[in-house]
Order: C-alpha cells, then sequence, then structure tokens
C-alpha cells in the first residue's frame, strides 16, 4: 500500500495537537496558581495548604503529602513555576523530551497526591496527562519546534 502525501503530512505532524493542548493547558495552571490569592498559604480557602491537607488520608503517597505540608508556599510556588515551564518548552519545541518529561512528573506525583482516592479511576484527570506525556517523552518535537532549528542549524555547521 503506498502512502499519500496527506498520510505522510498527518503521520509527521500526529503529536502536533496533543503538543499544543498540553502545553496550553499546563501555562494556564502555572499562570492560575500564580494569580490565584491565598493559593500559596498554609491554610485558608483555596490555598495548598488546605488542599493537601484534605488529601493527606487518601494519598498514594501521604509522606509526599507531608513534604509539600512542611513548606506548601515552596511546594506550591515549584508547582506552578514548573507547570508554566513545562507548558512553554513544550508549546515552543524546546527541550521537548525534557520538558514532556518534566510534565509526566508532575502529573505523576499530582496523580499519587490529589488524585489517587478517585473513583473509578478513569474520572481522575492526573494520570490522563500522566499518559499523554509519555508519547511527548519519547518522540520529542522533530517538526514545528526549536529544538528542531537548533538541530538543523548544527547539522549546517558540522555539513
Amino acid at each position: 500500500m503506498r502512502s499519500t502525501p496527506w498520510r505522510e503530512l498527518a503521520s509527521r505532524h500526529a503529536l502536533l495537537p496533543l503538543r499544543i493542548f498540553l502545553g496550553l493547558t499546563f501555562v494556564y495552571a502555572g499562570l492560575d496558581k500564580l494569580t490565584t490569592p491565598g493559593f500559596f498559604a498554609a491554610s485558608g480557602s483555596g490555598s495548598i495548604g488546605e488542599q493537601m491537607h484534605g488529601v493527606r488520608d487518601t494519598a498514594a503517597i501521604p509522606a509526599l503529602v507531608d513534604l509539600t505540608l512542611k513548606a506548601p508556599a515552596g511546594f506550591g510556588y515549584a508547582i506552578a513555576l514548573g507547570e508554566l515551564l513545562v507548558g512553554l518548552g513544550v508549546l515552543a519545541g524546546l527541550l521537548t523530551r525534557i520538558a514532556a518529561a518534566g510534565g509526566a512528573l508532575i502529573s505523576l506525583s499530582l496523580w499519587l497526591t490529589v488524585s489517587w482516592a478517585v473513583t473509578p479511576y478513569y474520572y481522575g484527570n492526573d494520570l490522563v496527562y500522566l499518559m499523554a506525556w509519555i508519547p511527548l517523552v519519547l518522540a520529542g518535537a522533530p517538526y514545528w519546534s526549536l529544538d528542531r532549528l537548533i538541530r538543523s542549524r548544527r547539522s549546517r555547521r558540522t555539513a
């Protein structure tokens, strides 16, 4: 069976919608945390401290929640800035595999803490995000990316 130009084009760009979705979602999530008053507090409505206290007893790794509760502002900023950097990296296609691995790590930590007790498991979104990052960890961003631009400039210099 011969491949058509459309099929080849679609195949080359198959991960682009996923990249755009995850990138925009993580940029939005990071900015949302950074601009929400009281999010970085140890207690209070909508704070990371309150959220962690709420999931402490149902988390797969309660010790991770306890660690977060020792420095809620620090962990809150780390997650928010991590989400922002991951999102920007994936959107720009810069160090895409590393950014995607960061996104997978954030999603894994949220799944093991915040959404672990969600039943049935497929109602929780963090596991889905974790699985969505894996193709980008494996494939990177071979098209429409700064990674590709850098790679092509390097190959021209060495040629």
